[in-house]
Order: C-alpha cells, then sequence, then structure tokens
C-alpha cells in the first residue's frame, strides 16, 4: 500500500475506534453496538480494492482486539474484519461509477450480519458462548439496523477522503465532479461520472472554434489581396 494510504486508513481507523468505544458502546442500545469501525473498513474496501481492503480490515480487528476494554482473544475481530475488507474489496467498481444507493446499501446489510456470523462462530470454536445467551437473532437485526443507518453518514465521506489522498482525477473540484463523485450514489439515484465526456465535448468546442478562426483569417487575407 502507498504511504499516503496507510497514513489515511491509520487516521480513520483510530478515529473510529476512539468514537465507538467512548461514544457509540455508551449509548447502551438494544442488541448490538453501532460497528463505526466497520463502516471505516467498508468505505476504504470499495475504493483500496480486495487487497487493500484486507489489510486495513485486519489492522483494525487487531487494533480493536488489542484496545481497552476487549474482553475476546486477540486475533479474533482481526480475523472477521480481514474477511469482511476483502469481500468489500471485489465489489470496487472497475469505472468509477455507483449507480445508485442500493448496491452499496446491500453490502452494508451483508457486511453487518456476516461479521456478526462470523464474530459468533469463532468464538463458538474458542469457547465462548456470549452471543447464545445474548441471543443471536437479535444481535443480527440490531447490528444491520444500526449500520444501516449510520453508514450513509460515514461510508461516502470515507470514500471521498480515500479518493483525495490518492490525487484521483475522479475527487476534482468543480459542479461536474461533485455531481459524479462516486460516493453520491449513497445519498441520491445518480447516473454515474459524466467527466470524461463533458471534456470530451470541451475539446470538441475548442477544436470547432479554432476551426472558424482559421476560416475567418483566409476570407480576411482574401479580402486584402
Amino acid at each position: 500500500m502507498r504511504v499516503n494510504r496507510i497514513l489515511l486508513s491509520t487516521a480513520l481507523v483510530v478515529v473510529a475506534l476512539v468514537v465507538q468505544v467512548s461514544v457509540l458502546a455508551r449509548l447502551h442500545l438494544p442488541g448490538a453496538v453501532p460497528d463505526l469501525l466497520l463502516l471505516t473498513v467498508l468505505g476504504l474496501a470499495m475504493v483500496y480494492g480486495h487487497v487493500g481492503g484486507s489489510l486495513v480490515g485486519f489492522g483494525a480487528g487487531l487494533l480493536a482486539d488489542l484496545a481497552p476494554p476487549a474482553d475476546h482473544a486477540a486475533g479474533r475481530y482481526a480475523l472477521v474484519l480481514c474477511v469482511i475488507g476483502y469481500c468489500a474489496g471485489l465489489i470496487k467498481p472497475e469505472s468509477g461509477r455507483l449507480k445508485s444507493a442500493s448496491g452499496p446499501m446491500a453490502v452494508v446489510v451483508a457486511a453487518a450480519l456476516g461479521s456478526t456470523l462470523l464474530y459468533a462462530g469463532v468464538g463458538a470454536l474458542v469457547g465462548d458462548t456470549a452471543a447464545r445467551h445474548v441471543g443471536l437473532p437479535g444481535l443480527l437485526f440490531s447490528a444491520a439496523l444500526y449500520d444501516l443507518l449510520l453508514a450513509p453518514f460515514v461510508v461516502p465521506g470515507v470514500m471521498w477522503l480515500a479518493r483525495r489522498a490518492d490525487n484521483d482525477p475522479l475527487t476534482e473540484t468543480g459542479p461536474a465532479a461533485k455531481a459524479g463523485d462516486i460516493s453520491s450514489g449513497w445519498l441520491s439515484s445518480g447516473t454515474g461520472l459524466r467527466i470524461g465526456s463533458q471534456r470530451g465535448g470541451l475539446g470538441a468546442l475548442k477544436a470547432k472554434a479554432r476551426t472558424r478562426s482559421a476560416k475567418v483569417g483566409r476570407i480576411r487575407g482574401v479580402k486584402r489581396l
């Protein structure tokens, strides 16, 4: 991974973990806790791809395993987020376009359900049966609901920062770039990016203008003669 990707990912993961532990975990909501760390990994994975997503997920999960008040075996959540980051990176759009919010929202729900099931499954292998006492169906429903409600406020911003740090031309400033940003599919049902077509149109207009100016110059030269 590039240096700027590592620095940005580290900063976002640390901020997400601090907010999750110090704020979200203390809300005492029924069922699961909103997983801000998971949403951060999803946003980065959908920009960096499956390799970068798995690396970011492993690092974020390992940090969560070691950060207090963690009460589970180290490496358990690292495995979960590594798998989730890899799978989320596989749906990275090749053309840089997200036509609607339905696809990413489905990814969030699948990631919330998958991470909860995988975490409970790994816990069962190491003898942790806490999920059985809490109620796995309730955990699945609350995890999907909380992450789905929080995702539109987190994932688009994370994706925008990731592209910005990579100096991606898709994040150029201006009305056209803002309308076609890849994260806009989360909040509206846009038609995707049209930056390339607009540039082509501007190039055609410039070429026509040059042709007209050349014709005017020739006509003036003939009149002078």
